[in-house]
């Protein structure tokens, strides 16, 4: 019998795909991110950028961070990472991510090998989680559908600051420490008043207070 010489595509360990009709997915629904690296120079001051709406469309996280001198595929490493960090940290069963890099993702499917030894480590660790979630899917978007992340990610980056953003965040599994920060809204982002050092995967819960006539 004759042999296709086309390569069987196969996930790494972790990289679940799975498809909308897939009987296997909670009824609860998947998760969406939409996450996005930038960086100016390539490498150079870099960014990432991640949104997270649950099932039903509602926008649970935006988070933007400014990293140091890194590529663009480092950058969205870091942000699939942080959309990784979030739905465990949060007991998510079902995720579905959505990224414009085409490097990104199809290393992430099986489909390209990751050569680069900065790249390596940043995959093992992200199918690591991947392995702890139900369900996981990774896929290519085209740069206008993935416009708010990528939005954020330059914000991120036009600040100078490192910064992180978050919007209706969902109950945590366990009960953390909590901390009084002085902050500026700008464009859409609030940059914190001095810095701050958080471990990663941190989730922020924003007390507001508007001031008279606002």
């Amino acid at each position: 019998m004759r042999m296709s010489r086309r390569a069987k595509i196969r996930p790494p360990q972790g990289a679940r795909l799975f498809s909308e009709t897939d009987p296997k997915v909670p009824a609860s629904g998947v998760h969406i991110a939409h996450i996005d690296g930038a960086s100016r120079g390539n490498p150079g001051p870099a960014a990432y950028a991640v949104v997270i709406c649950n099932p039903a469309g509602e926008v649970v996280l935006e988070l933007a961070k400014r990293l140091g001198l890194e590529t663009n595929n480092v950058a969205e490493y870091y942000a699939l990472l942080a959309a990784l960090d979030y739905a465990t940290s949060r007991g998510i069963g079902a995720l579905r991510v959505r990224s414009d890099s085409e490097l990104l993702v199809r290393q992430m499917q099986g489909r390209y090998k990751v050569r680069s030894a900065d790249l390596r480590p940043l995959y093992e660790r992200a199918s690591k989680l991947a392995r702890q979630l139900a369900y996981f899917a990774i896929e290519h978007v085209p740069r206008e559908q993935n416009r708010d992340a990528d939005r954020l990610a330059n914000v991120a980056l036009d600040s100078g600051n490192r910064s992180t953003v978050a919007r209706k965040p969902e109950p945590a599994n366990s009960e953390g420490r909590t901390r009084r920060i002085q902050a500026r809204f700008t464009n859409g982002v609030f940059i914190p008043a001095e810095p701050v050092e958080l471990p990663e995967g941190s989730q922020i819960v924003l007390d507001l207070h508007i001031p008279p006539g606002r």
